[in-house]
């Protein structure tokens, strides 16, 4: 990772200059350390209102990855950075911090103390060019109805790009708010016949939903608008008097839902209520609820009229008694039975069938055809073809008719049976958002405070009444309510469910914390900075979404498919009536093929009605968007971000990997792995004084040996060193001070020879013994005592990682931007046979554009930083080691773990998905070729088996479900057991 990388690449001066043994570049003089605790100001109170701020900085005289690590490490240290971000590429460095701590010229000048040029860029101007909305389509229930949608979509002027998925029933919508707003997208929507609720507008601010009980009159509600309007930060204002639902839209940055609240309760003498509105919150679940809860209640009145229907055609004719009531005739040759048929089908045909007709309206007004258009023909085929046989035998005496009410009542039961099940099955797909959105907490710990930050009481809110600023307290055991900070406090917090992190990460007063995640012991105090849709966890999810709705390329095979499927099937419909229809009356198959309950022209009819509804074109249609959904969303749990099926559908071909080296195959930041004492003297008191000579160091290496010293006084949190005099750090070579009357000197062999310090022969070959290690020589009092060996050590894993993607038949390259013999020895020790150094950014990119020319499919694993060029140019790009940084717009797949094996899991993940979509369509067209022609008939002459419509309709609408229920499979996925059984070495310290 370019910010995480400990300088083995800057060439300044020349390679002798190193402050070790290795090629260790000249380092720039940092500023020196704080002496106060990471994140807190000398004497500050943290009460003042705090806001997130953020400052963009240009940086002139950076020229590789190392440069940018010390420009980042050093605005990192100063108190208050939420985040700073080094693009070397751009010469820019975003940083966000909170301005009570630290403002922009501190933090400018402390980039220019690092050695390099730095101007504030001024704000240029925040206004979006393009906006995503987010918009829930109800009633699509067919592919060509999102096609439909879509289409619409993109006709509006001003409208970039559309999705439109099935499965979720919603769309993204890229827009030009300049154009058109949501308003206008939101109307093409509705033209098409379908209702159209606005989830999010993309706009820079928030909105929430809020249920007001009491009067509503018009003078009230023009109070109550106007009360509102008048708080700083309200944008606008909507009412909903049917769902007394009011909708606020906000700055978060100003204002809040608890402010809302206070003020619409102590209007007047109105004696509101306010509350959050329930409905709104988790709009996506309540519409899924009731839409299962229509299919279900549908069923069941279908089942009342369908059940008598199904006993008087097909059970009591064989009961004598039975039998003889029903055959009494009515009206000449109108039978009981056929009455009671005809009257119990006939709500169930337009009454509970009414969805079918009005799908099939909306499809045909739009010059489409979907699966409404062939159950509302196959129906009415039955139960006009029935009434006309009832009427004529009503008015003649001789007239012996037969009618199929049973098959237009039982088809339309069984296919909403079958749409019960599916939109059930289907609602499991977006299982893995739901989990993430109950991280959230629902309360939260509310805590007042004085001027002087001295608390003054607690309450207990809703969790999504939090606002910017506020300081919730977290007791032990309790989720974290918001991201923020620690104003107080020490604590242990489990980020696993969030970064991968699987030990819980100590904090204290100044650290960041994320919402969501788990406090282990201690109380803290948090001031909030970020709720809401800004909050890390509402942009993960955000982030699934996304994914979610984004088609995959082989989607688009099913979309062609679709659009000449319907009338592709009303065709072989009509013929096959025709066929058989033209056989039986020029006697083309004998008499005794004709079931004595019906004559010819009811047999044909028979087949073509069986036809028209046994045809599944959902089936195709939901073939790709469920196992995309599970297949996303189970990564998502497992801590692997997917962007969308395109990514997913790349990473199952990838049969290549290139590995940046630092930050990716290695842990990113130097460790001393080994000391060799060459005088005797104890250990610990060796490392005081070493250590208490390089606290003073901003040198990565320097930082490293410090954090090692640490480990021998682990009683203490933050050990203090002896006292150093004369303090003098020697640019590329090492530092020394005098500590307990002791000279002290640290650094590489150049630097001994200018103090006249002898080197023994003991420390010259174990100098020469470096391989990707730095060994750095330590003298006290003119007398080399000691070696120190520091190295970036591989990630635990990396070797059995790269050995399970070799078994895999996937191809490991390492392109990195250190030197040579850095980069094979860590090849080496990893595994990877193809090493390409000293490689600068747009140099990996062209490497993986040789590769492809090369008909690799490439993955890039990188940071996402100066490995973006590549991360782009590659079929797929991997972010590693992201943790909340989910923003990483040149990567198709963020890691949030630092963990290779999910490199691994990534591409199983993805081949398993494909798997499946594979399996999904050859069910899909294997169930139409097969199932059209046996209700065709072709078996009928040579079996005598025929397929009842109702039967065919039943097969139609198990077809779909067994499609979202394959794709459910997913869920049980589970990684490989290689790496189950993959031990994670140690690092060895020492």
């Amino acid at each position: 990772m370019a910010t995480k990388l400990f300088a083995l690449a800057c060439i300044r001066n020349n390679n002798s200059e190193s402050r070790g043994s290795s090629d260790l570049s000249p380092r720039p003089h940092y500023p020196s350390m704080p002496t106060y605790p990471k994140g807190v100001a000398p004497q500050e109170t943290i009460v003042a209102e705090v806001s997130e701020a953020k400052a963009v900085f240009s940086v002139i005289g950076m020229t590789c990855s190392a440069c940018a690590g010390s420009v980042e490490k050093a605005v990192k240290r100063l108190p208050g950075i939420r985040e700073a971000v080094v693009d070397v590429l751009n010469n820019r460095a975003p940083v966000m911090f909170f301005p009570s701590f630290v403002n922009a010229e501190t933090i400018r000048e402390t980039i220019e103390d690092v050695g390099f040029q730095a101007t504030l860029i001024p704000d240029e101007g925040n206004e979006k060019s393009t906006l995503v909305c987010r918009i829930r389509i109800k009633g699509m229930t067919c592919p060509s109805f999102s096609s439909t949608v879509e289409s619409a979509l993109q006709a509006v002027h001003g409208v970039q790009n559309a999705q439109v998925a099935l499965a979720t029933e919603e769309a993204d919508v890229h827009y030009d708010p300049k154009v058109v707003s949501c308003n206008q997208l939101m109307v093409a929507i509705e033209d098409t016949g379908f209702e159209a609720i606005l989830i999010n507008s993309g706009e820079d601010m928030s909105k929430i939903d809020l249920k007001v009980d009491g009067v509503w009159t018009n003078h009230s509600m023009r109070i109550l608008e106007q009360s509102l309007q008048a708080l700083p930060g309200v944008q606008g204002i909507d009412k909903n008097y049917d769902e007394r639902k009011i909708s606020v839209y906000y700055k978060p940055d100003m204002t809040g839902p608890r402010n809302f609240i206070n003020v619409i309760e102590t209007i007047g003498a109105e004696h509101f209520k306010a509350k959050i509105y329930s409905g709104g919150e988790a709009g996506r679940e309540n519409h899924r609820k009731q839409e299962i809860q229509q299919y279900y209640r549908s069923f069941l009145w279908s089942l009342v009229f369908t059940i008598p229907v199904f006993l008087t055609s097909m059970v009591f004719m064989y009961i004598p008694g039975l039998k003889h009531g029903l055959d009494k005739k009515v009206v000449n040759m109108l039978s009981i039975g056929e009455l009671l048929r005809w009257i119990l089908s006939t709500p169930v045909q337009f009454i509970i069938g009414l969805r079918f007709y009005t799908g099939a309206y909306k499809s045909l007004h739009h010059g489409s055809a979907n699966m409404d258009v062939l159950i509302a023909l196959g129906t009415n085929a039955a139960y006009f073809s029935s009434v006309y046989s009832v009427l004529r035998a009503a008015n003649s005496p001789h007239f012996m008719g037969t009618d199929f009410f049973e098959t237009s009542a039982m088809l339309i039961s069984f296919i909403l049976l079958g749409k019960y099940l599916e939109v059930l099955a289907k609602g499991k797909t977006s299982d893995a958002i739901a989990k993430l959105m109950d991280l959230a907490p629902e309360t939260a710990t509310l805590l007042t405070l004085d001027e002087e930050g001295n608390v003054l009481g607690e309450e207990e809110i809703d969790g999504r009444l939090i606002q910017k600023n506020d300081v919730i307290k977290i007791i032990p055991g309790a989720k974290v309510a918001s991201d923020g900070y620690v104003t107080w406090g020490q604590s242990h917090v489990n980020e696993s469910m969030i970064t991968g992190e699987a030990r819980p990460v100590a904090k204290r007063k100044g650290d960041i914390v994320i919402g969501g995640t788990r406090n282990e012991n201690g109380v803290l105090h948090i001031k909030a900075t970020r709720v809401g849709s800004e909050s890390s966890l509402s942009q993960i999810v955000r982030l699934v979404e996304s994914a979610q709705m984004a088609k995959a390329p082989v989607q688009k095979f099913a979309d062609r498919i679709s659009k000449y499927f319907v009338p592709l099937v009303i065709i072989l419909s009509f013929l096959t009536w025709l066929s058989w229809f033209l056989a039986g009356k020029f006697h083309g198959y004998p008499e005794s093929w004709i079931p004595k309950s019906m004559d010819s022209f009811q047999l044909a009819l028979q087949f073509g009605i069986s036809v028209m509804v046994i045809a599944c074109p959902c089936a195709l249609g939901l073939a790709t968007p469920t196992a995309v959904m599970v297949g996303t969303g189970v990564g998502a749990s497992q801590g692997i971000l997917i962007k969308g099926g395109q990514a997913l559908e790349s990473a199952h071909k990838v049969n290549c990997i290139v590995f940046d080296k630092t930050g990716t195959l290695t842990i990113g930041k130097p460790v001393v792995v080994n000391t060799r004492l060459l005088k005797n003297m104890v250990l610990r008191e060796f490392y005081e004084l070493v250590a208490a000579t390089e606290v003073n160091s901003e040198h990565p290496l320097g930082k490293a040996i410090v954090e090692y010293a640490k480990k021998f006084r682990e009683d203490e949190e933050n050990p203090a060193w002896p006292e150093a005099r004369d303090f003098t750090s020697i640019t590329g070579h090492g530092v020394k001070a005098i500590v307990r009357n002791k000279e002290i000197i640290v650094g590489n062999k150049s630097l001994m020879v200018d103090h006249n310090i002898a080197v023994p022969v003991d420390a010259e070959d174990y100098l020469a013994e470096a391989e990707a290690q730095t060994r750095i020589l330590v003298s006290i009092d003119g007398e080399v005592a000691g070696v120190l060996a520091i190295s970036d050590p591989l990630k635990p894993g990396a070797q059995e990682a790269i050995t399970i993607l070799k078994s895999m038949n996937v191809r490991s390259i390492m392109v990195t931007g250190d030197n040579w013999g850095t980069a094979n020895s860590v090849a080496k020790e990893v595994g990877i046979d193809t090493v390409i150094a000293q490689a600068k950014p747009e140099q990996k990119a062209e490497k993986v554009k040789e590769l492809q020319a090369e008909g690799y499919t490439v993955a890039m694993v990188g940071d996402g930083i100066n490995d973006s060029p590549a991360l782009v140019a590659a079929d797929v790009g991997m972010a590693i080691g992201a943790g909340t940084d989910i923003a990483i717009e040149a990567a198709d797949i963020v890691l949030m773990k630092s963990n290779l094996e999910d490199v691994i899991t990534a591409i199983d993940l993805s081949r398993k998905t494909f798997t499946r979509i594979r399996l999904n369509y050859i069910w899909a067209l294997g169930y139409n070729v097969l199932g059209i022609p046996i209700a065709a008939g072709v078996l009928f002459p040579s079996t005598g088996f025929r397929l009842p419509p109702w039967i065919a309709g039943a097969a139609m609408a198990a077809s779909s479900v067994s499609v979202v229920c394959g794709s459910l499979l997913l869920k049980n996925y589970k990684r490989s057991k290689e790496l189950n059984n993959l031990e994670v070495r140690r690092i060895r310290i020492g």
